[in-house]
């Protein structure tokens, strides 16, 4: 997989590659371009090459400067989709857990088909108010937040509603999600119950790679969702990745497919989850 700096650089110099057109369309060097923007030269050359992310204002410029103005929306839109690929968790939830949850929403009511793997956790969509209690009242005391976790579970749960909707949802996850105990014992069978339950829904499919299986081809990789085709959500210790590049959401998709003929369906991975509820006494 591609690291979280390298995504972001090489959509930088892809829209920097498109900068580098427009100002060959018009006919322009990049020095005269500077001069029409009142730049130095060289801060035409690191937009270009991707080694500096411009402004709104910057990329307005040189629009204008191209006289290419119609262009300048598009570029700036590019542009915030590229700055909002990599966000540390402390900015994203700079406001509480409340806004953080809030703010994928739109994502997931547009989403059509949702295809998550998790290695580690329960995934969201079909997770208990007690288990998204246990979960966001340690991301809470781990990063210092303010205390809005009652209202972040609200919120969370309501999420939940898009999974009786006009969407589907194929779920796979290692036996290990089942394993990790996430506030204590009975928060852990009443959210293995649930998952019981949540697998007998129409528009979800829930796959476990059972720990015994033979992973010489592929092993366990970070947890994500891949929304539709158009978007891939990873999170890392640090921060929240957003994958838009084409190959890397192909990638996903190979790994998520390569993945799920691993797991096991049905009275199968049922026979797993019984386990781990029985496991814990």
């Amino acid at each position: 997989m591609t690291s979280p700096s390298s995504s972001v650089q090489e959509a930088r110099k892809a829209l920097g590659k498109r900068l580098a057109e427009i100002r060959t369309a018009a006919g322009i060097s990049k020095r005269e371009l500077a001069s029409r923007c009142g730049w130095h030269e060289s801060k035409a050359s690191r937009f270009e090459s991707g080694t500096r992310p411009p402004s709104e204002r910057d990329l307005r410029d040189w629009c204008t400067a191209c006289g290419a103005d119609g262009e300048a929306e598009d570029l700036v839109s590019t542009a915030r989709g590229i700055e909002g690929m990599y966000v540390e968790w402390r900015k994203m939830e700079g406001n509480g857990l409340k806004w953080a949850q809030e703010s994928v929403v739109p994502l997931w009511e547009r989403t059509q088909r949702f295809r998550i793997y998790s290695p580690w956790l329960i995934p969201g969509p079909v997770q208990t108010a007690s288990y998204i209690t246990a979960l966001l009242t340690s991301i809470r005391n781990r990063r210092g937040l303010i205390d809005d976790v009652p209202a972040a579970v609200r919120v969370r749960v309501q999420k939940q509603e898009v999974v009786y909707g006009n969407h589907t949802f194929a779920i796979l996850l290692e036996e290990a999600a089942l394993r990790y105990c996430i506030g204590g014992t009975d928060v852990m069978v009443g959210q293995l119950g649930y998952l019981l339950s949540a697998m007998a829904l129409p528009s979800v499919s829930i796959g476990i790679i059972p720990q015994t299986a033979d992973r010489s081809g592929l092993w366990p990789v970070e947890g994500f969702f891949l929304y539709d085709d158009q978007e891939v959500n990873v999170e890392l210790v640090s921060a929240h990745l957003a994958v838009v590049q084409s190959h890397e959401l192909a990638m996903y998709a190979r790994t998520f497919t390569d993945l799920a003929e691993l797991a096991v369906y049905g009275g199968a991975a049922r026979e797993i989850i019984t386990a781990a509820i029985e496991s814990l006494g």
